[in-house]
């Protein structure tokens, strides 16, 4: 593509960017375990002190807030997830889970998931094949053995992809990919129109905690929604998916959501879905495997 002039683009090279990577088959089951009516699927980023390495950068106070993600905002989420009862799926870039190993062991300990979140928050779409293929090969190395249990899921960092990653995560053998947005519902992923096998659990930026309270400088953003209205948009995501028997995910991340003025979200929101007495709350791995096949779970 020429981006000053994109209009000049053939339809060839057009078509081949679109059909890339596709959206193929729906995923969505006709039925969810135990007679739930729908799937409630939390996932938390553990970014920590990757969200500024990641971008090449090593600022002390940077990495403090990150630190405060480990330190304070995992506890808090472990606790509120052990007081419902309900499990969930970590996504940790490597060097995050490297800086302090044992940090990880409270979340497997809880049963819940562990996923690839890249090496170092590093934005993909940037690497080169075999660079993008050694760095997902490491990640997924590393996280196995600090936790002794193989990551069966991948999340690009940032939701950055390159032409390479679906191959990649498909070549590597994960069950499940979780950085696209085309469906609220699960689907198969295609690159270049043919099946990969692997399960696309969609994410959105809708359903994502840092587009409204996350404060940066650079680029510079400001927390811009109340968390009581954060609480409200989560909410109706999560009704509408009750009402219509479908997925509700959301992606939150320990060093915005685990705040004193801000964790009340996911304790209200466990309480409100468990209120409806059917719903089922999987892991990123479980929800994968439902989907693909109901009658093996």
């Amino acid at each position: 593509m020429n981006p000053d002039r994109p209009w000049d683009t053939p339809e060839a090279e057009w078509r081949a960017d679109v059909n890339r990577v596709r959206a193929g088959k729906p995923l969505k089951p006709a039925r969810w375990p135990g007679g739930a009516r729908c799937a409630f699927a939390l996932s938390f980023d553990c970014d920590h002190e990757t969200f500024e390495l990641g971008t090449g950068q090593a600022a002390i106070g940077r990495m403090a807030w990150g630190e405060f993600g480990r330190r304070t905002g995992v506890p808090r989420i472990l606790e509120t997830l052990a007081r419902h009862d309900v499990n969930a799926s970590f996504f940790v870039p490597a060097v995050a889970g490297l800086i302090a190993p044992d940090a990880l062991k409270p979340i497997t300990a809880a049963g819940h998931e562990i996923g690839v979140h890249g090496w170092i928050h590093e934005n993909t779409s940037l690497l080169t094949r075999d660079v993008e293929e050694d760095l997902m090969l490491r990640a997924r190395d590393a996280l196995r053995d600090m936790t002794g249990q193989e990551p069966v899921g991948h999340r690009a960092a940032n939701w950055d992809l390159s032409a390479h990653t679906i191959d990649l995560v498909a070549k590597l053998g994960f069950a499940y990919d979780s950085s696209m947005m085309a469906d609220d519902s699960c689907y198969e992923l295609l690159s270049y129109g043919a099946p990969t096998g692997l399960v696309e659990i969609p994410v959105d930026w809708v359903r994502d905690d840092a587009v409204y309270l996350l404060f940066n400088r650079n680029p510079a953003t400001r927390p811009w929604t109340p968390p009581d209205a954060v609480f409200d948009i989560f909410r109706r995501e999560f009704d509408g998916a009750y009402d219509e028997g479908g997925l509700c995910q959301l992606v939150m991340h320990p060093f915005v959501i685990g705040y004193r003025s801000r964790i009340w979200i996911l304790d209200q929101l466990i309480e409100h879905a468990r209120a409806k007495g059917d719903v089922w709350f999987p892991t990123h791995a479980e929800l994968a495997a439902w989907v693909t096949n109901p009658a093996a779970y």
